[in-house]
């Protein structure tokens, strides 16, 4: 790594995660491929009330250009956005799998979105089935476990930086958004 090439540092941000588990499940270089390189993320348990983490993360990434696939099995639209009851029902090519469920559910989820054809998985904060992941891996997706996409996105943009945060990111590569 050359200098202002890449990734210097990673940022632990309070996860449960191991050393080695962070190195297979939160691979610093795999978050920022995925947040650079993906468009479409479906979101799975996407609440339509604003005070839920899932409709903030949404309308973040919704914001910087992502388009967002609300999934959840209640239906209606949420963000403009009609919502899928599970991800074999959505008609377009998913990137991300965004996962705010609880940990008993992601094993179905994650054999959905390798039936489906995602780009990847990702778990959010203190979500975590291993196992799950593994199958994922197996399979060929990129996985994300026990971090958030909206706060990785602002640390590998810049914009927490811009908020005085430590992100442990020292590169002279600008933001493509």
């Amino acid at each position: 790594m050359g200098s202002g090439s890449g990734v210097v540092g990673h940022f632990e941000l309070n996860t449960s995660l191991d050393e080695a588990q962070r190195a297979r499940y939160q691979d610093p270089n795999v978050i920022r491929n995925l947040i650079e390189r993906s468009r479409t993320i479906a979101v799975v348990g996407l609440s339509a009330d604003r005070q839920k983490a899932s409709f903030f993360v949404a309308s973040y990434l919704r914001s910087e250009g992502y388009r967002i696939i609300p999934v959840n099995p209640r239906g209606g639209e949420i963000l403009g956005e009609t919502v899928y009851p599970d991800l074999r029902a959505v008609p377009a090519k998913i990137d991300i799998v965004d996962i705010f469920r609880p940990t008993v559910e992601v094993a179905g989820i994650v054999d959905q979105a390798i039936a489906v054809g995602a780009r990847a998985v990702w778990m959010q904060l203190r979500i975590i089935d291993f196992a799950a992941a593994d199958r994922a891996l197996a399979a060929g997706l990129a996985v994300v476990i026990d971090k958030c996409v909206k706060m990785e996105h602002g640390r590998f943009g810049g914009s927490l930086h811009w908020a005085g945060m430590n992100t442990e990111i020292v590169s002279a590569r600008k933001a493509r958004r």
